[in-house]
């Protein structure tokens, strides 16, 4: 799993053909305390995380 800020991740990127997900943190800022509301999310995302896939956390998601 690759995790991320980048949101333009998905446009610069084929994330098809990647062997890894691509998790996307939609934030303001990459601070810690904009990130820290996400980590409910992403932990209940990981069990379901499939390679090749784009996932997007967050409140633009």
């Amino acid at each position: 799993m690759l995790l991320t800020v980048d949101s333009n991740m998905e446009f610069q990127q084929n994330t098809d053909n990647l062997p890894v997900a691509v998790v996307v943190l939609v934030a303001r800022s990459n601070s810690i305390i904009e990130l820290l509301p996400l980590m409910p999310e992403l932990r209940e995302l990981l069990p379901n995380i499939e390679p090749g896939r784009l996932y997007r956390i967050g409140p633009a998601a």
